[in-house]
C-alpha cells in the first residue's frame, strides 16, 4: 500500500495546534500534538444564512444563479407585485412586475428571465400571461396556449422553455392539467403531455433536457419525475421524499437539478436533494429553517433559496454552498440596556460600536418628569452610561461628532427649537443657534456638521412648513446649504458635509414613504440610488460614509411600527443586510456597514408618550465571516 508522502510528495507534519489556514490546505494532513488527532482542510457541503429580501412573501417566483437571483410576486398577502434582485450579497428593489400575482413560477437568468401564469389581483383568476424580464424592466411575451394557469412548472431559459402541467385551466379550475408547451422566445406552442397530472411541482434543466418532479395529483403527494428530452416526457426515478409546494428550484441542465424544502409528511421539509440524470440523492445539509412556497436560484452546490412559509410568511434568504469554507453570516445581537428608555433620539455620527452617545427623545414607562428628555448617555460596547444632562429637553435633536466632540440642534417640545449643543466628553455647553427652528436629520463632525430634511415652524401661524433646504454648521456659525430636490423629513442623513446622503422619508406635506435617496458634495445635491424600501423616523438610523452607509428600521405605513429591515448603501445600489432582533423607529445608531450600532427607539405602537413599546436595549451587528474550517480524521 503506497504512504501518504509517495501519492502526496509530502510527509504529514505535526503542530502544536492549527496553523493558519487558507484553500491551499485543502487535502493536505498534519498532526495536532495539543489534541492529538489527524486534521485535513476538506471541502463541505452547508445552507447558510444570508440577507432577508425586503419584503416576506410565499409562492412566488425565482430564477437566476446564486449570486444574481431574482424574486418576482408572491403573497405577503395582498398579492404582490414587487421584483428584487440578489447579489449574492443581499437583495434590492427592481421594477415592478406588471400584475399582482403569487402561484407564479420563473426561468431564465437575471438579465434574460421569464415569468409565466399566477393567480392575479383584481381576481382572483389565473391568468395566461407571459413576461420576459432583461435586468431592469419587464415586457410582455406571447400568452400560454393553453390558457390561465397556476401551481405550475417551468424550466429552460428565456427563448427556449417549457411549462408542464398545473392548477387553473378553464373550464374546469378545480383540476390539475396534464398539458404541455414550449416557448421560443415569443410564443407558447403545445408539446406531449406529462404522464401523470399535477400541480405545486418543481422543474428544472433545459428545453432539450428537462425533469419534473414531486407536487400534488389531487389526492396524495407524488415522489414521482419525469423526464423531458425535447419531444416527450418519460418516467424517471423517483424522489426521496415526496412533497409538495417546495421551494421552487430547478437548474441549468437535467443532471445539476435539485430540490429542497416544500410540505411532506408530516409538516415542512428541510431536505435537500439532487439529480444526476440517472436518480435522486438525499444531501446531507439541510436547510436552517424548514419552508415552503419559496423561491430559488443557482445550481447544484451554489444554490440559493427565499421566501416561502413555515407557517408564518418569511423572507429569510439561505444558500448552499459546497467548499472548504464556513460562512458566519451576518448578524445583530443584543447589547446593553439604557436606563432611561426613549424614542426620537439624536446620536453620534462618527463614533464606533464601542464609542457611541445618544442624547435627548421622548420617555417611555415609567414617566419622570417631562415627556420630552434632556438625558445622554455613552455606550462602550458592552452598556450604557449616564453622562451629563443636555440643557435644553426635547425629542428629534438631531446632529453628530463622536463622544467626546458631540453636537446637537434643533428638536421639539413640541413646539420646535433652534437652541444647539455642543458635548465636549465631560458637559453640553449651549453655543450658536441654528437660523431657524427646525427638526432635521444630522450627521458630521462638531466642526463640519450638516443637517437636511428640514421641518420648520412658521412664526407667527405655527403651522410646519418644509424649507426644502439643508444648513452647515463649521463648530461656530451657521450658513445656508443646498437644496435637495424634494422635501421631506424623518430620512436618515448619513456621511460628511462634504459627502453626505439623504435617504427616504416622507414627503412633504406629510404624505407618502419615498425611497429617494440623494447625495450632497459640499454644495448642492443629486440623485443617488434608491432605498430597498420607504421609511421615516430615521433621522438618526443611517450612519456611515456616504459609499458605505448602514441604513436601520425605520416606519413604514402602514402599520405604524418599528421595522427589522436593514439595508446597505454604496453610492450606488441599495441592498438588504442581517435583520435587527427588534422593530425599531426613531433609534440612535453609529458605526457602520461592518460594526453597526442601534440604541434605543420604538419598537410598535402609535407615537404617543409612555408608550409601552420603547426599546430599552442596544443591538450590535457583526459582519459576515468566512474561515477555512479543519475537519478531524476518523477511521470511520
Amino acid at each position: 500500500m503506497a504512504t501518504y508522502e509517495e501519492i502526496y510528495g509530502k510527509r504529514v507534519k505535526d503542530f502544536d495546534s492549527d496553523p493558519t489556514l487558507e484553500s491551499s490546505y485543502e487535502g493536505q494532513v498534519w498532526y495536532d500534538k495539543s489534541t492529538g488527532v489527524l486534521k485535513s482542510v476538506v471541502s463541505f457541503q452547508a445552507w447558510s444564512s444570508s440577507s432577508p429580501l425586503a419584503t416576506a412573501r410565499k409562492s412566488l417566483a425565482g430564477f437566476g444563479t446564486q449570486t444574481a437571483a431574482v424574486a418576482v410576486g408572491g403573497d405577503e398577502p395582498p398579492f404582490s407585485n414587487k421584483t428584487e434582485e440578489y447579489n449574492g450579497t443581499g437583495w434590492t428593489s427592481s421594477t415592478n412586475y406588471p400584475l399582482s400575482i403569487y402561484h407564479n413560477v420563473g426561468c431564465g437568468t437575471e438579465t434574460a428571465g421569464l415569468v409565466c401564469g399566477g393567480n392575479k389581483t383584481p381576481g382572483p383568476a389565473y391568468t395566461d400571461v407571459t413576461n420576459e424580464y432583461n435586468g431592469s424592466s419587464w415586457t410582455s411575451g406571447g400568452s400560454l396556449a393553453q390558457g390561465p394557469l397556476g401551481i405550475h412548472a417551468v424550466f429552460g431559459t428565456q427563448t427556449a422553455a417549457v411549462q408542464a402541467s398545473g392548477y387553473g385551466r378553464p373550464p374546469n379550475p378545480a383540476a390539475n392539467t396534464s398539458t404541455a408547451e414550449e416557448y421560443n422566445g415569443t410564443s407558447w406552442t403545445a408539446t406531449n403531455a406529462v404522464n401523470t397530472a399535477r400541480r405545486a411541482h418543481s422543474g428544472g434543466g433545459v428545453q432539450t433536457a428537462g425533469i419534473i418532479s414531486g407536487g400534488f395529483d389531487g389526492s396524495n403527494r407524488l415522489a414521482n419525475s419525469e423526464e423531458y428530452n425535447g419531444t416527450s416526457f418519460s418516467e424517471g426515478n423517483d424522489i426521496n421524499t415526496a412533497r409538495t409546494g417546495y421551494t421552487q428550484s430547478g437548474g441549468t441542465t437535467e443532471s445539476n437539478s435539485w430540490i429542497c424544502g416544500g410540505t411532506a409528511t408530516p409538516g415542512k421539509s428541510n431536505a435537500t436533494e439532487y439529480y444526476d440524470g440517472t436518480s435522486w440523492t438525499t444531501q446531507p445539509a439541510t436547510l436552517a429553517a424548514a419552508r415552503s412556497s419559496g423561491g430559488a436560484g443557482g445550481i447544484q452546490n451554489t444554490a440559493v433559496v427565499f421566501g416561502g412559509e413555515n407557517p408564518s410568511i418569511t423572507s429569510d434568504t439561505e444558500e448552499l454552498n459546497f467548499s472548504v469554507n464556513t460562512v458566519t453570516a451576518a448578524a445583530w445581537a443584543a447589547g446593553g440596556s439604557i436606563s432611561t428608555v426613549r424614542t426620537n433620539v439624536g446620536s453620534t455620527s462618527e463614533g464606533s460600536q464601542t464609542a457611541a452617545m445618544v442624547w435627548g427623545g421622548r420617555t417611555g414607562p415609567p414617566p419622570s418628569g417631562p415627556y420630552t428628555s434632556n438625558k445622554s448617555d455613552t455606550y462602550d460596547g458592552t452598556s450604557f452610561t449616564v453622562a451629563p444632562n443636555l440643557n435644553t429637553a426635547a425629542r428629534n435633536r438631531s446632529g453628530g461628532g463622536t463622544t467626546t466632540a458631540a453636537w446637537c440642534t434643533g428638536g421639539q417640545t413640541p413646539p420646535k427649537l433652534n437652541a444647539t449643543e455642543e458635548y465636549d466628553g465631560s458637559s453640553w455647553t449651549s453655543v450658536t443657534n441654528a437660523p431657524i427652528v427646525l427638526v432635521g436629520s444630522g450627521t458630521g463632525v462638531q466642526t463640519a456638521g450638516l443637517i437636511a430634511g428640514i421641518v420648520s415652524q412658521s412664526p407667527p401661524t405655527g403651522s410646519d412648513a418644509f424649507p426644502g433646504g439643508s444648513l452647515e454648521y463649521d463648530g461656530t456659525n451657521w450658513a445656508a446649504g443646498g437644496s435637495p430636490s424634494a422635501d421631506r423629513h424623518g430620512g436618515g442623513c448619513s456621511g460628511t458635509q462634504t459627502a453626505g446622503t439623504l435617504i427616504s422619508g416622507q414627503s412633504a406635506p406629510y404624505g407618502s414613504r419615498v425611497t429617494t435617496i440623494e447625495e450632497y458634495d459640499g454644495s448642492s445635491w443629486t440623485s443617488g440610488g434608491s432605498a430597498v424600501i420607504g421609511v421615516t423616523e430615521i433621522e438618526a438610523g443611517a450612519r456611515g460614509p456616504q459609499t458605505a452607509t448602514l441604513i436601520t428600521g425605520g416606519n413604514v405605513n402602514p402599520p405604524a411600527a418599528g421595522i427589522t429591515t436593514c439595508s446597505n448603501y454604496d453610492g450606488t445600489a441599495t441592498a438588504t443586510t442581517a435583520s435587527m432582533g427588534s422593530g425599531r423607529r426613531g433609534h440612535g445608531s453609529d458605526g457602520g456597514q461592518t460594526s453597526g450600532l442601534v440604541m434605543t427607539g420604538q419598537s410598535a405602537g402609535p407615537p404617543v408618550n409612555n408608550n409601552p413599546n420603547y426599546t430599552a436595549n442596544a443591538e450590535e451587528l457583526t459582519a459576515e465571516t468566512t474561515a477555512v474550517t479543519a475537519s478531524t480524521l476518523t477511521t470511520s
